[in-house]
């Protein structure tokens, strides 16, 4: 069953639902069997809107278990297959933020790199070029704030590749704080520190312009910011 810190609802209307995911808890079920945020919205949305038998509530996207932030997902098949061919065509701007404990090589600039990822360590690497399975990935980076020794980079995917975001900032020499996968230095065990700052994107339904943000993690290095 949800409870109130752990679904916090940034969007809602009859077709789609944001929430703010905690770092840690999986985006949606896996072979850990482990509680996944999908199964508690659709709880959330059992009670809060008196649904007797089952729920439908697809995920739009994922992030990876040790993520925050924006996660969006369809209340109805409809929404969902709008919502996911406008991600197939990259029509849904995405803006992350990341914090490293290395300032990046050059404080903004655009990455262009092939992506080829290994299943079996769940581990994603850098090719050449168009191999056999590579992705390209697209992502744009600024430096946007200092405190002390923490630095905070927003970054602005073009494309969504598995671990882009993780591998980018290991290329800009600020591998993301926490994610000892691509070189980061020690953290929480559950999160590393990224996180999902907003979505925009137009209403599949209603054709509106909707800008979804979620505030970062109310801990330390994130309240620096």
């Amino acid at each position: 069953m949800f409870d109130s810190d752990t679904i916090q609802p940034l969007y809602e209307d009859n077709h789609l639902l944001a929430i703010n995911k905690p770092a840690g808890l999986l985006s949606q079920g896996d072979n850990t069997g482990d509680t996944a945020l999908i199964d508690l919205a659709k709880d959330y949305i059992k009670v809060q809107y008196h649904k007797p038998g089952k729920v439908f509530l697809g995920l739009c996207h994922r992030l990876d278990r040790p993520v925050s932030g924006v996660l969006l997902m369809a209340r109805t098949s409809k929404a969902l297959e709008r919502i996911n061919r406008l991600f197939q065509e990259a029509q849904i701007k995405k803006t992350y933020w990341a914090i490293s404990q290395n300032r990046p090589r050059s404080d903004e600039g655009r990455l262009e790199q092939w992506l080829l990822k290994d299943t079996t360590k769940n581990m994603v690497a850098i090719v050449d070029g168009p191999e056999k399975d590579a992705k390209l990935a697209i992502t744009h980076y600024r430096l946007i704030a200092t405190f002390e020794q923490y630095h905070l980079i927003e970054l602005k995917p073009e494309t969504g590749r598995s671990h882009q975001l993780r591998v980018a900032m290991q290329t800009l020499k600020a591998s993301i704080l926490g994610d000892l996968k691509y070189g980061g230095s020690a953290f929480d065990p559950r999160s590393i520190g990224l996180h999902c700052r907003m979505l925009e994107f137009v209403h599949p339904v209603t054709k509106e312009t909707i800008k979804i943000t979620a505030p970062p993690p109310d801990a330390e290095p994130w309240v620096y910011f």
